[in-house]
């Protein structure tokens, strides 16, 4: 483990911060990679977590890879051949989005300045996006001569659609918080000062709902996205059937009808 990672757990909410302000918390080594997943696999795990935050230290959200590793065949880009290459994109960044997308606590990216190239696909690998009026986005990848290679080109379609994605993607450009909330890359856009608290407050108004729901709703809208509406229908019927098992579905229906606050316990 290294220490790009602050892990700060608020009750049922974890915030994650990548931790590195004088490098703009550029995604430098495998090393990085491996404690982004390791702790997304890990608190997907626990039960007692209802939603997490990401965000970075210091002035800049996530930008990106570091060029002077790449220049120099380093860290996440090592490799003299294709084939190394390869796997270190396999086994180094493209661990991330297979953790991080996949989880099923719900996330929330607060995304507190600059989110470029790997930082704004990182951004798309949460379920929701709120931007700090200090934010700037672009898919830049093409600004440097690669593509995507951490899963953009799956994510950033499904988040702001395929004209704008394939505009960001080809031109390269650098788009501000504005023009990030009328595509829909972001939901919300607030002061600097605000944004945390704004991220805090969403992640409260997730957490007080039953959290076995709240997993299993995030899986049937990710599901959605690719499949028919009659194969959904069956697994919402499935899930459907475990939620009405729980014992918080129980305590949800039983404290409205009593009209008193619920309290969940994830089961």
């Amino acid at each position: 483990m290294t220490d790009f990672l602050k892990i700060e757990r608020d009750g049922h909410v974890v915030t994650l911060t990548l931790n590195r302000p004088e490098k703009r918390n550029a995604i430098s080594t495998p090393e990085e990679c491996a404690e982004v997943a390791d702790a997304c696999r890990a608190l997907n795990k626990d039960g007692a977590v209802r939603v997490v935050i990401v965000t970075g230290a210091g002035t800049a959200f996530c930008a990106g890879g570091d060029l002077k590793g790449m220049r120099d065949r380093t860290g996440i880009t090592r490799g003299e051949t294709g084939a190394e290459m390869r796997d270190s994109y396999r086994f180094g960044i493209q661990m991330i989005p297979l953790a991080l997308y996949e989880m099923d606590i719900p996330t929330i990216a607060a995304i507190n300045g600059p989110a470029i190239g790997a930082g704004l696909d990182l951004a798309c690998m949460c379920d929701i996006r709120i931007a700090s009026e200090t934010a700037r986005f672009a898919e830049s990848f093409v600004k440097v001569g690669i593509v995507p290679g951490d899963g953009g080109a799956y994510l950033l379609p499904k988040v702001v659609g395929m004209s704008k994605a394939l505009e960001m993607s080809l031109t390269g450009d650098v788009i501000n918080p504005a023009e990030a909330l009328a595509c829909g890359l972001v939901s919300k856009v607030v002061a600097p000062g605000d944004l945390l608290a704004a991220a805090r407050d969403m992640a409260n108004r997730i957490a007080v709902n039953p959290p076995q729901a709240v997993r299993m709703t995030k899986r049937l809208l990710r599901e959605s996205q690719h499949m028919r509406l009659s194969t959904l229908l069956e697994m919402s019927a499935a899930y459907q059937a475990l939620a009405h098992g729980t014992r918080d579905h129980r305590e949800a229906v039983d404290s409205m009808l009593e009209k008193r606050a619920p309290n969940f316990e994830g089961r």
